[in-house]
Order: C-alpha cells, then sequence, then structure tokens
C-alpha cells in the first residue's frame, strides 16, 4: 500500500482526498517509481478542485510532474535505481499522475534527472520552469536579443511567470512584469524584474493597436491580455502564448500582424519531443542557481495538497508549490 491524492467521481459527486492504494491499482507502464516529490502547477487545482474537465479517466492520481527513483523497468533505458523525471504527457489526466507515493509510466515519457539537479531543485523548476524555457528559447529562435527591446511576462507572480522573468533577466532581458498582486512588486524585482506594471492595464477589451512597447512577450493569461500584447508589440516582435489565466478566447485583431509582422507562438509542454525537453532541461540546469529555486519554491506534504489547490485557484499563491512523497 501507498498514499497518493485520489480524485473520485460516482454519479455527480467529485472528490479528491488523501487516500491508501494498493500497488495493484497502479496503471499500464513498463517503468515503476518510488516518487520523491511532485509538484502543484495551475492544471492540478483544475483537477483537484473540479474546477474544469481536466480529469478524462476515474479514478485519478494528479499530478503533471514528478522525480523519482526507478525500483523497477521493463526497459533497456532504465535501471533500479536511476533517478527520472517526467512532465506532462497526459499524466494528471488520462494516467495516473505524481501525487502519489509510487507511479508506474511509460518509459518514452522519463528523461533521466539532469546532472547537477537534485530531485528537490528538479520539481522547484517543474513544468512552470520548463515551460518558461521553452517560450524563452522560442524568443530566441526568434532572433530576439536584449538590446532589441523590452520583454514583458505576464502572469509574473505564477510558477511560469516567475521562472520567464528569472531566466530572461539571467540572460541579460529587461524585463516588464505585469501582475495583479502590485504588493508583490519587492518579490518580482528580486527575481530580475526591471519594471512592474499592474494586469488591470492589459485585461480589458483594447484598440487592434496599440503604441509600440516591447519587442516580445511571455504570456500565460490568454484573452484580452494577449490581444493587448500583440497590439503593443514593436515591428518584428514576438509573443509565445502558454497559458489561458483569463480565458482560452482571443479577441485580437490581424491589423498588429500584417501591419508590424509580428509573430505569435503556441508553446505546448505535454507532447513536446524528447529532444526539446532534453534541450530546455539542460539550459534549466546551468542557468539556474540555488538561490533562484529558493526564492521561487515552497514545500509541502501531501496532507496540504487538496486546501492549497483551492488557494492556488483563487490566486493566493505565489511561485511554486513542491510536493514532497519522502515521507
Amino acid at each position: 500500500m501507498f498514499k497518493g491524492i485520489l480524485i473520485e467521481k460516482n454519479n455527480e459527486q467529485y472528490t479528491a482526498s488523501v487516500r491508501p492504494i494498493d500497488d495493484s491499482q497502479l496503471p499500464e507502464g513498463d517503468v515503476t517509481i518510488d516518487v520523491s516529490y511532485s509538484t502543484l502547477n495551475y492544471k492540478d487545482g483544475l483537477a483537484i478542485t473540479g474546477k474544469a474537465p481536466i480529469v478524462k479517466n476515474f479514478p485519478m492520481v494528479p499530478g503533471i510532474d514528478l522525480v523519482g527513483t526507478v525500483t523497477k523497468s521493463d526497459n533497456s533505458r532504465f535501471v533500479a535505481g536511476d533517478k527520472v523525471l517526467l512532465n506532462g504527457f497526459g499524466v494528471g489526466e488520462t494516467h495516473w499522475g505524481g501525487l502519489a507515493e509510487k507511479a508506474r509510466l511509460h518509459s518514452d515519457w522519463l528523461l533521466k534527472l539532469p546532472t547537477g539537479l537534485s530531485a528537490k531543485q528538479a520539481m522547484t523548476i517543474g513544468t512552470a520552469g520548463y515551460t518558461a524555457m521553452l517560450s524563452v528559447i522560442a524568443l530566441e529562435r526568434h532572433g530576439i536579443t536584449p538590446e532589441k527591446g523590452d520583454v514583458l511576462v505576464t502572469g509574473a507572480n505564477g510558477g511560469v511567470g516567475s521562472f520567464a522573468v528569472t531566466l530572461l533577466s539571467k540572460l541579460g532581458y529587461r524585463v516588464i512584469a505585469s501582475t495583479g498582486r502590485p504588493e508583490e512588486g519587492e518579490y518580482l524585482k528580486a527575481l530580475g524584474a526591471a519594471e512592474i506594471i499592474n494586469r488591470n492595464t492589459l485585461s480589458d477589451a483594447g484598440r487592434p493597436m496599440g503604441k509600440e512597447r516591447w519587442i516580445a512577450a511571455v504570456d500565460s493569461v490568454g484573452s484580452h491580455t494577449l490581444a493587448n500584447i500583440c497590439a503593443g508589440l514593436k515591428y518584428g516582435g514576438i509573443v509565445t502564448a502558454c497559458g489561458l489565466a483569463q480565458g482560452m478566447d482571443f479577441p485580437a485583431s490581424v491589423a498588429p500582424f500584417i501591419l508590424r509582422g509580428v509573430t505569435l507562438v503556441g508553446i505546448d509542454s505535454v507532447y513536446r519531443p524528447i529532444a526539446d525537453r532534453e534541450e530546455a532541461w539542460a539550459r534549466l540546469a546551468n542557468l539556474l542557481t540555488d538561490e533562484d529555486l529558493g526564492s521561487i519554491g515552497t514545500e509541502i506534504g501531501l496532507d496540504k495538497v487538496v486546501t492549497t489547490a483551492e488557494d492556488l485557484i483563487a490566486g493566493k499563491i505565489r511561485g511554486r508549490i513542491m510536493v514532497n512523497l519522502q515521507h
């Protein structure tokens, strides 16, 4: 037996709680893992609270991230004792995820833990940091360099936003951080933000074209915010879209695209090819320090996951939440 968060749905009753789970209930897979750490992401919060139809099969163990130690493997790429990492691939949605002391997964989804990262550090980064790194790589491939102008980061107090601010500032970019919690300004400046703006300046319906303000942006908000970002991009600028905290609609105009040649790039972190994952995680391992990660992450135990998920969806959580499954 092992402990985990189990989401169940009986008729219309939807529940999520810490439950004892029998090993025989583990799903199909060719690698079995003792989970050291998982995380609590926005998607996990939606799944646990039932605020969105994230979970496709019941019962379900949520948790889109995990790191742990292989205990059994039927694949030659991994042997017992290997430290492995997983982000996405539908775990926590269609396949049991990381918020339990054990997991059984498909080897094609796994990476070996990058050299130089501990289990805790990897989950402090998690999907949020990995998604932020994918976004930064997209900006670089578009030819965006620090001297070309400011980079806007929306949802800056969240996990993706916090890492985007940190990574961009460490790479020499001047970062404008957009947040709905201006009282967290000192936190964002400590991460490297040069300027703080209130999200209200972007969240309402705006004009098709606005003043050219930033050469690039990392957006985790969507809806009117993303539309206003596009309207404020400089000629040839780019925005990466990786979230929908405000909504999945995009009430925008084609004007910035055809008059300023701007680019909108979608960032998918769930089914990204292994080669892209390895590149992103290698960059993260090289760029981030203990000090960077310490200012972003907060650790909790399994018993605090359900209540913390509610706070996360209510917008009360800053940075990253790691879940320690070693106790």
